[in-house]
């Protein structure tokens, strides 16, 4: 995983101020090693805030907790833990009544082979 790479301010305003000049974002892409979606968001910043959309850091200020969850209808969480658990069982017991009929199957076979004169190979399965 490569480290993610930080620009200066005025890196950034030069770049910009290219992309204003009617340079392509393409070239300047492949040039500088930066995603379009990134030129294109420092462009927007740069048209919105000018350079102070520029020296804007990245996430949460210092200092500022994160914001609380919206609290939701008492009991909403429990009942949705109850479906999950409600369908886990349910597949498991699909997996159950799947795993004693195949079980019950290879018992049959085992007990016609074990018979005298049977074959001892399984049958093709074209038969």
């Amino acid at each position: 995983m490569s480290k993610q790479r930080v620009f200066s301010w005025e890196f950034k305003e030069r770049v910009v101020r290219r992309m204003l000049a009617g340079e392509s974002v393409s070239a300047l892409h492949h040039e500088l090693q930066i995603k379009r979606s990134v030129l294109y968001r420092w462009r927007d910043a740069y048209r919105k805030e000018g350079v102070a959309g520029l020296q804007r850091v990245k996430g949460r200020p210092p200092g500022v907790p994160n914001p609380p969850r919206p609290a939701g209808e008492p009991g909403a969480a429990a009942a949705h833990r109850i479906a999950e658990l409600e369908r886990k069982v349910g597949q498991q017991a699909l997996d159950l009544d799947f795993f004693r009929r195949a079980f019950k199957r290879v018992n049959e076979l085992r007990r016609k082979r074990a018979e005298p004169g049977a074959t001892a190979s399984t049958p093709k399965s074209g038969e």
